[in-house]
Protein backbone atom coordinates (compact mmCIF):
# COMPACT_ATOMS: atom_id res chain seq x y z
CA UNK A 1 0.00 0.00 0.00
CA UNK A 2 1.05 3.57 -0.57
CA UNK A 3 -0.75 6.86 -0.11
CA UNK A 4 -1.78 8.14 -3.53
CA UNK A 5 -4.11 11.05 -2.85
CA UNK A 6 -5.60 13.11 -0.08
CA UNK A 7 -8.95 14.43 -1.30
CA UNK A 8 -10.71 17.30 0.45
CA UNK A 9 -14.36 17.96 -0.39
CA UNK A 10 -14.94 21.69 -0.89
CA UNK A 11 -17.70 24.08 -1.93
CA UNK A 12 -15.90 25.62 -4.92
CA UNK A 13 -13.03 23.64 -6.43
CA UNK A 14 -11.62 26.38 -8.74
CA UNK A 15 -11.70 28.95 -5.91
CA UNK A 16 -9.91 26.55 -3.58
CA UNK A 17 -7.27 25.81 -6.22
CA UNK A 18 -6.73 29.54 -6.79
CA UNK A 19 -6.40 30.05 -3.04
CA UNK A 20 -3.82 27.28 -2.62
CA UNK A 21 -1.80 28.73 -5.49
CA UNK A 22 -1.78 32.21 -3.92
CA UNK A 23 -1.55 31.26 -0.26
CA UNK A 24 0.92 28.39 -0.42
CA UNK A 25 2.60 28.67 -3.82
CA UNK A 26 1.35 25.26 -4.96
CA UNK A 27 0.78 24.66 -8.66
CA UNK A 28 -2.27 23.00 -10.10
CA UNK A 29 -1.60 19.65 -11.69
CA UNK A 30 -5.09 19.19 -13.08
CA UNK A 31 -8.51 20.86 -13.01
CA UNK A 32 -11.29 18.88 -14.66
CA UNK A 33 -13.44 20.80 -17.15
CA UNK A 34 -16.46 20.15 -14.90
CA UNK A 35 -14.73 22.18 -12.15
CA UNK A 36 -15.62 19.37 -9.74
CA UNK A 37 -12.14 17.85 -9.26
CA UNK A 38 -8.58 19.15 -9.15
CA UNK A 39 -5.12 18.07 -8.08
CA UNK A 40 -2.19 20.15 -6.87
CA UNK A 41 1.52 19.46 -7.41
CA UNK A 42 2.67 18.38 -3.96
CA UNK A 43 5.24 15.68 -4.63
CA UNK A 44 4.62 11.94 -4.69
CA UNK A 45 1.23 12.19 -2.96
CA UNK A 46 -1.34 14.47 -4.59
CA UNK A 47 -3.46 16.94 -2.68
CA UNK A 48 -6.81 16.94 -4.45
CA UNK A 49 -10.06 18.84 -4.12
CA UNK A 50 -13.47 17.49 -5.08
CA UNK A 51 -16.84 19.20 -5.10
CA UNK A 52 -19.00 18.37 -2.09
CA UNK A 53 -21.60 17.03 -4.53
CA UNK A 54 -19.13 14.30 -5.52
CA UNK A 55 -19.30 12.86 -2.00
CA UNK A 56 -23.02 12.34 -2.46
CA UNK A 57 -22.46 10.98 -5.99
CA UNK A 58 -20.04 8.46 -4.44
CA UNK A 59 -22.69 7.37 -1.93
CA UNK A 60 -20.96 9.12 0.97
CA UNK A 61 -22.23 11.40 3.69
CA UNK A 62 -19.68 13.95 4.89
CA UNK A 63 -19.69 16.92 7.25
CA UNK A 64 -18.74 19.89 5.08
CA UNK A 65 -15.81 22.06 6.10
CA UNK A 66 -16.93 25.57 7.00
CA UNK A 67 -14.93 28.58 8.17
CA UNK A 68 -17.42 29.50 10.89
CA UNK A 69 -17.39 26.02 12.45
CA UNK A 70 -14.70 24.13 14.31
CA UNK A 71 -12.14 22.55 12.03
CA UNK A 72 -12.55 18.86 11.25
CA UNK A 73 -10.22 16.47 13.07
CA UNK A 74 -7.75 16.36 10.18
CA UNK A 75 -5.16 18.71 8.77
CA UNK A 76 -3.17 19.26 5.60
CA UNK A 77 0.52 19.62 6.50
CA UNK A 78 2.77 21.58 4.14
CA UNK A 79 6.51 21.43 4.76
CA UNK A 80 8.71 24.49 4.24
CA UNK A 81 12.05 25.80 5.45
CA UNK A 82 10.56 29.25 6.27
CA UNK A 83 7.39 28.83 8.32
CA UNK A 84 7.15 32.51 9.24
CA UNK A 85 7.17 33.64 5.59
CA UNK A 86 4.71 30.89 4.62
CA UNK A 87 2.39 31.87 7.47
CA UNK A 88 2.48 35.55 6.50
CA UNK A 89 1.89 34.74 2.82
CA UNK A 90 -1.07 32.51 3.65
CA UNK A 91 -2.72 35.08 5.92
CA UNK A 92 -2.15 37.84 3.35
CA UNK A 93 -3.86 35.61 0.74
CA UNK A 94 -6.95 35.17 2.92
CA UNK A 95 -6.16 32.28 5.26
CA UNK A 96 -7.43 32.67 8.81
CA UNK A 97 -4.65 32.67 11.38
CA UNK A 98 -5.07 29.80 13.86
CA UNK A 99 -1.68 29.57 15.63
CA UNK A 100 1.42 31.66 14.86
CA UNK A 101 4.76 29.91 14.32
CA UNK A 102 6.17 28.19 17.40
CA UNK A 103 9.30 26.19 18.02
CA UNK A 104 8.41 22.68 19.21
CA UNK A 105 10.52 20.83 21.83
CA UNK A 106 11.75 18.42 19.13
CA UNK A 107 13.12 21.36 17.06
CA UNK A 108 10.40 21.69 14.43
CA UNK A 109 8.75 25.06 13.76
CA UNK A 110 4.97 24.80 13.29
CA UNK A 111 2.14 27.24 12.52
CA UNK A 112 -1.54 26.73 11.70
CA UNK A 113 -3.99 28.53 9.43
CA UNK A 114 -7.47 27.73 8.16
CA UNK A 115 -8.06 27.82 4.41
CA UNK A 116 -11.05 29.46 2.69
CA UNK A 117 -13.11 26.32 3.32
CA UNK A 118 -12.18 26.11 7.00
CA UNK A 119 -9.69 23.26 6.56
CA UNK A 120 -6.83 23.30 9.05
CA UNK A 121 -3.44 23.68 7.35
CA UNK A 122 -0.21 23.07 9.23
CA UNK A 123 2.87 24.90 8.00
CA UNK A 124 5.99 23.22 9.33
CA UNK A 125 9.69 22.71 8.91
CA UNK A 126 10.91 19.22 8.08
CA UNK A 127 11.31 16.85 11.00
CA UNK A 128 14.93 15.96 11.48
CA UNK A 129 15.93 12.71 13.15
Amino acid sequence: MKLGYVIVYVQDVPATVDFYEKAFGLQRRFLHESNSYAEMETGATALAFAAESMAKDNGLTVRPNRVKEDAAAVEVALVTTDVQAAYERAVKAGARAAQPPKQKPWGQTVAYVRDIDGVLVELCTPITT
